[in-house]
């Protein structure tokens, strides 16, 4: 009998230590995925792949704005579809050490 409430105290110890890794894990994967949704994601016809529009891409878009000399304060969504195609090709003229294309 002591057998059996030995293994069971062993299992409750182990499932008391593992348990809150496995929360913590599954609420960085739902952070995780929020963030992706909550970004949009912008297709470069001619490089064929997608940009996810975050915080850095702000950002670099800014910069671009800056070299053109452009300060009209335009979203990236408002430019004419050649002017967003003149940031594509320049941002990928320019790309980040860790660039997430997607």
């Amino acid at each position: 009998m002591q057998r059996i409430y030995r293994y069971l105290g062993s299992f409750l110890l182990g499932t008391s230590l593992v348990a809150p890794m496995a929360v913590t894990a599954g609420a960085q994967d739902r952070h995780e995925e929020r963030e992706r949704e909550h970004h949009e994601r912008y297709y470069d016809r001619d490089h064929k792949d997608y940009h996810v529009w975050d915080d850095r891409e702000e950002g670099r878009f800014h910069i671009w704005m800056a070299e053109r000399r452009d300060d009209t304060h335009r979203t990236f969504r408002k430019l004419k579809r050649k002017e967003q195609h003149e940031y594509w090709k320049w941002r990928h003229e320019h790309p980040d050490d860790d660039d997430r294309r997607r």
